[in-house]
């Protein structure tokens, strides 16, 4: 086994993989955890203040952990199937989701010594938020969450579409009830679409309130629409997950458990 192909094996995630990807698998989640944990407590002003050194010590830590270990994805990612080539499979996977996470968690550092405005840097500091996404790559329930989505993308997108098309409706009938009782409130169907998201959401922050009667009682239609408008991606997602367990399940045999498609007759 070539040096690349080990370095691969040991990055990505496996559910048959040995100790050593198991160690470096967690010894990752902790750092990752670790991190999260640091820029919490440096926001709280007095941690701050008694551990500035230490979370920078640390900052820098991660960050050179992170850079090699982009880099090393980088280098031994043409080990993976579809990533062949050297230059297409190494850019393709820079453009992926993950490949982005990984670069966005040590970058931000590296961008803050460049002359930049200070709110440039702030932004770029919060950056550093991504590092706790690189933990999907190895929660397993994450990925399945992952793949529900990817196959109910269109059922997802059409649902997102249905409710933004609601939203722009009520809230235009309900600027044109209002605008005469509430000029300084509901001031443009835009400015009213607040009060449609905080009523279809069941929220109901109470800053913008219908106070004639035709209002109140479309307020009260349109709050009880909301609840089957939400339902929808939710029911979506749940059937999605319904299936992709039992599709899973049903490669098993019911007696002794093993994987259908290991079988010599299902081969046939």
């Amino acid at each position: 086994m070539t040096f690349r192909r080990r370095l691969y094996l040991t990055l990505e995630p496996t559910e048959k993989g040995g100790i050593i990807e198991r160690i470096f698998e967690i010894f990752l989640v902790i750092i990752i955890v670790l991190n999260i944990i640091v820029i919490l407590s440096d926001s709280v002003q007095e941690y701050h203040n008694r551990y500035a050194t230490l979370f920078y010590r640390f900052e820098i830590f991660s960050v050179v952990f992170f850079t090699l270990e982009y880099v090393a994805r980088i280098y031994s990612i043409v080990e993976k199937p579809g990533y062949g080539d050297p230059a297409k499979g190494r850019i393709k996977f820079a453009k992926s989701f993950m490949g982005i996470i990984d670069l966005l968690s040590f970058l931000p550092f590296y961008l803050a010594f460049l002359p930049l405005d200070l709110r440039f840097l702030r932004i770029f500091r919060l950056l550093a938020f991504f590092r706790m996404f690189k933990i999907a790559r190895y929660l397993h329930a994450l990925s399945i969450f992952r793949r529900v989505i990817h196959d109910r993308r269109e059922q997802l997108v059409l649902t997102v579409i249905f409710i933004l098309f609601t939203l722009i409706v009520i809230s235009s009938i309900m600027f044109y009830v209002e605008n005469d009782a509430q000029p300084d409130v509901f001031t443009s169907i835009p400015a009213t679409m607040w009060w449609g998201v905080s009523t279809i959401t069941t929220v109901g922050y109470g800053d913008m309130v219908p106070v004639t009667t035709a209002g109140k009682i479309l307020s009260g239609m349109f709050a009880i629409v909301g609840f089957g408008l939400i339902a929808l991606p939710a029911g979506i997602l749940s059937s999605g997950f319904f299936e992709f367990i039992y599709q899973k399940k049903s490669r098993k045999c019911p007696h002794c458990g093993k994987d259908i498609n290991d079988e010599p007759d299902a081969k046939r």
